[in-house]
């Protein structure tokens, strides 16, 4: 019996081995055979499909973009449709031996070029060499050369002949993910298509759709942070799902896809502006001590914390342009009516410099539960008895609140620092002062300020110097006066009138005053006078150079 019995539990082992190995990771399965299943490409289909259906075929095609678009897919299925059976067209059938030999990767007469290991002249050299030959079955030759940007300067010179005057049963599909690199003589042989990023909120449709198909059970809000983490690649989304299923036990939810990608939920994040805005520090510690325990990436928290406050910031200005069926959209807006749109820019501001400086932290933790308290400094709806400051509009100042006053006498009070006693609004002296040089000085002199209140600084310049408000000058300032005033500050500078308040403005306004007394006493002086009446001269008014404040 026991004889009997082996060959059967044999055979369904080498079943069950057949099984396994005839599973294919979605990003295979799925792949695109056609235009009509091609996601997100609206504008390169079009333009293919015109061109295929007026014959206007052209020798050489350049598709472009970032990896997992469809670069590749997309040249598979230009071969087809260029070699399909029932002649060309955008509609490939994809029954006919073209069509499914292509599918499969062994179509003989289209060849598929890796340039990244093939860069020689001389591997391009053999491979032209069999362009001349017509194709073997096909109606079309197609040589596909991914990542052509890889090729050396001398295989792109040898290929440079056969591109501009190809036989005319050969077609070159080009693909690369860098067209800078590609030299201008090969580019002006081809019709250029730039593939996009595919939004998230696209690539998360599509995915609902394949699990659908798979008949895998799936909640939708797990699908949003795949989404998101796939940056654009549908090839990187389909991987990352793969993965889900996987830690899901078969199933992808929310929970599993946030452990898996070791995110951070959008409510917790909203729940930190919250508490932000409600000034509770407890309360943000409380959640920063959990997203620790969760050993959650503060660096990626700070990154989703931006773009929730984005989000807030659209919800203020363009409330159409928030993504449909957003599931925290009523907390997002809610959120939008509390705040000041100037806090929201500036809390903007705060959690991208300590994302920035999250390296230069004793640890991420401390690095991320600093940022937050920040934020908290420069509340707006705080109140030291006096009221709550406003703008002419009627909207709170965030530059010249109240809780922002009240922090700033408590540090004085704190400090005999020499910056202390330097009022925060005399720009001028204070300007003076600063440890700075080259252009970061030149911003300071021709700055005017607008408002202070010794730790955020709003400054305008002259159209006439719009140069100088780069960011990096911009930096070299804010650092200067942090290394003065001993306290981090926020420094914005726009572009606009300075209505003569300016450091330069006023030291030349000094000057031309300075000059014109000197030209007057000149002038007037009795000496001089004699002289012109007795020689008929005049005083030439541009020798006239009058002294310094110095006294030189």
């Amino acid at each position: 019996m026991r004889s009997r019995e082996r060959p059967a539990t044999a055979s369904l082992d080498r079943a069950d081995k057949i099984d396994r190995m005839s599973y294919q990771v979605l990003a295979r399965k799925w792949r695109p055979r056609d235009f009509a299943s091609l996601v997100g490409q609206e504008h390169v289909v079009r333009a293919l499909r015109h061109a295929l259906e007026a014959q206007r075929l052209h020798h050489a095609y350049l598709f472009t973009g970032t990896r997992g678009v469809g670069k590749t897919t997309l040249a598979r299925i230009l071969a087809k449709c260029l070699n399909c059976e029932r002649g060309v067209t955008a509609e490939p059938c994809g029954r006919c031996s073209a069509c499914t030999e292509i599918d499969a990767g062994r179509f003989v007469d289209l060849l598929e070029v890796d340039a990244a290991t093939n860069t020689r002249v001389d591997e391009m050299r053999q491979l032209l060499d069999t362009a001349q030959y017509a194709p073997t079955r096909a109606r079309y030759k197609v040589y596909v050369i991914d990542e052509v940007h890889m090729l050396s300067t001398s295989a792109f010179n040898a290929m440079l002949k056969t591109l501009e005057e190809p036989p005319e049963h050969l077609k070159f599909i080009l693909a690369t993910t860098d067209p800078q690199k590609i030299p201008v003589t090969v580019l002006s042989r081809c019709l250029q298509f730039n593939l996009k990023q595919m939004p998230p909120a696209a690539i998360a449709a599509h995915l609902a759709k394949l699990l659908q198909a798979e008949g895998i059970d799936f909640e939708a809000e797990a699908l949003a942070p795949i989404g998101r983490a796939a940056a654009g690649s549908m090839r990187d989304a389909l991987s990352l799902l793969d993965q889900a299923i996987a830690h899901g036990a078969g199933r992808v939810t929310a929970e599993s896809v946030q452990d898996m990608l070791g995110t951070i939920d959008r409510g917790v994040l909203l729940a930190l502006l919250e508490a932000v805005a409600d000034e509770n520090g407890p309360e943000v510690v409380r959640i920063a001590d959990e997203m620790q325990l969760r050993s959650l990436s503060f660096d990626a928290a700070l990154a989703d914390l931006a773009a929730v406050l984005l989000q807030v910031a659209l919800a203020q200005t363009v409330p159409e342009a928030l993504e449909d069926g957003l599931p925290e959209r009523a907390r997002i807006e809610a959120l939008a009516e509390r705040l000041d749109p100037e806090i929201v820019q500036l809390d903007y501001e705060i959690v991208l410099q300590g994302r920035a400086e999250l390296a230069l932290a004793p640890d991420d933790y401390a690095g991320f539960v600093m940022t937050l308290l920040r934020m908290i400094a420069f509340r707006t709806d705080g109140s030291d008895g006096g009221g709550e400051a406003v703008d002419r509009g009627g909207r709170r100042d965030p530059l010249r609140s109240p809780a922002t006053g009240v922090a700033r006498k408590r540090t004085e009070a704190k400090s005999e620092a020499p910056a202390a006693a330097q009022p925060a609004d005399d720009w001028t002296a204070l300007v003076g002062q600063l440890a700075v040089t080259g252009a970061a000085r030149e911003l300071a002199r021709h700055a005017a300020l607008k408002r202070s209140d010794g730790r955020a600084f709003e400054l305008s310049v002259p159209k006439s110097k719009a140069s100088l408000a780069e960011r990096a000058y911009l930096d070299k300032l804010k650092a200067a006066l942090e290394a003065h005033l001993g306290h981090a500050v926020v420094l914005k500078v726009s572009v606009g009138e300075t209505n003569g308040a300016s450091v330069a403005a006023r030291e030349s306004e000094a000057r031309d005053a300075r000059q014109a007394d000197a030209t007057r006493a000149v002038e007037q002086d009795q000496f001089v006078r004699s002289l012109v009446e007795l020689f008929d001269g005049k005083v030439v008014e541009s020798t006239i150079r009058a002294a310094s404040d110095d006294g030189k």
